[in-house]
């Protein structure tokens, strides 16, 4: 009777134990697909990044990746999307950026990156249905729209009056009028210490962290779960550099990483994740690249009078169109299966 009784408490617990690490895979799987790799492992080293860069956004990575795969989990999500981390990513980047945008330390910004971590999930639902009829994914769109609502509501601009005001509770940052943009200025000679922090940074802004030993970190991630998607990471980073240098982004900005991150999305979607990989869709992905750079100040202009956050709209752009083209060009295969 003690045997029996013990094996039938044990039965639920080993059973609890698995689903709570099929999760935990699946939280990770999320987090590495803000690079197109599902990937646990990657995950794991992604989540190191984080934590390098504060132990506060690593937090923040896995609590809202963890929110959003939960969501998508108790809404009945397909289960192929959940197991590949598809219905997580999305909410990872959404809690890091709050972490970022808003200040990792107070309640509000707390509160506000679990319920936009879920809400994000159900956007993803609505333009996956929406995109799906032309055969295409969601990318970032989820997080974009989330994000910039944030960023555009909590200082914004309105009334009547046009007096300003902002989510008081949310915003605990000085306010400042709406202003037109201003032409970019300092130097644009690169320094060789401005092109290797570039190189890295522009990886590690995906996840809004200029360091650039933090980008490092996530570079090795990706090279963990795939060489090709790791060389592509890199030729996106430096298209991205070589894109800002041409068309004389000012030195600062290039080595912060803000104008190349992008660059490094749109060559990983567009030669290996999406079309087949070969000669014919590396040159596609490095016009994509360099054509997701240059749109970056032009959305920058747009954003700016809500601080200019640009997010990941330019890889999103240019990506949806050049996946939309792709059919019209035999020589671009799209991946099956």
């Amino acid at each position: 009777m003690h045997a029996s009784g013990t094996a039938a408490v044990n039965g639920p617990f080993r059973t609890g134990c698995r689903r709570l690490v099929g999760f935990g895979i699946e939280v990770l799987r999320g987090q590495a697909q803000v690079d197109f790799l599902p990937s646990a492992l990657t995950g794991v080293v992604f989540s190191v990044a984080l934590f390098a860069a504060g132990w506060e956004f690593g937090l923040y990575g896995l609590t809202g990746t963890a929110v959003g795969t939960a969501t998508a989990r108790l809404l009945g999500a397909d289960r192929d999307r959940i197991t590949a981390g598809l219905e997580g990513f999305n909410s990872c980047l959404v809690a890091v950026g709050c972490a970022v945008f808003l200040g990792p330390h107070h309640p509000s910004t707390a509160v506000l990156a679990l319920t936009g971590s879920a809400v994000v999930t159900i956007l993803t639902g609505a333009a996956a249905r929406i995109l799906a009829t032309w055969d295409l994914p969601t990318f970032t769109l989820p997080f974009c729209l989330t994000a910039s609502a944030m960023t555009i509501a909590a200082p914004a601009e309105g009334g009547t009056s046009h007096a300003l005001w902002q989510w008081g509770r949310v915003w605990h940052q000085d306010a400042g009028p709406a202003t037109l943009s201003r032409p970019a200025a300092g130097p644009t000679a690169l320094t060789v210490t401005d092109l290797w922090h570039a190189f890295f940074a522009n990886i590690g802004q995906i996840f809004f962290m200029p360091q650039w030993y933090v980008g490092l970190i996530f570079l090795l991630g990706i090279f963990l779960a795939c060489r090709r998607a790791g060389v592509l990471a890199c030729v996106g980073s430096a298209v991205g550099i070589l894109t800002a240098w041409a068309l004389g982004a000012p030195a600062e900005q290039v080595a912060e990483g803000t104008m190349g991150y992008n660059a490094v999305l749109a060559a990983m979607a567009l030669c290996g994740v999406f079309l087949v990989a070969d000669a014919w869709s590396l040159a596609y992905a490095v016009i994509g690249a360099a054509a997701a750079t240059a749109l970056s100040p032009a959305l920058a202009a747009l954003f700016a009078p809500s601080g200019g956050h640009t997010f990941t709209w330019p890889f999103v752009l240019v990506s949806l169109a050049f996946l939309a083209a792709a059919p019209a060009f035999p020589r671009l295969r799209r991946v099956t299966g």
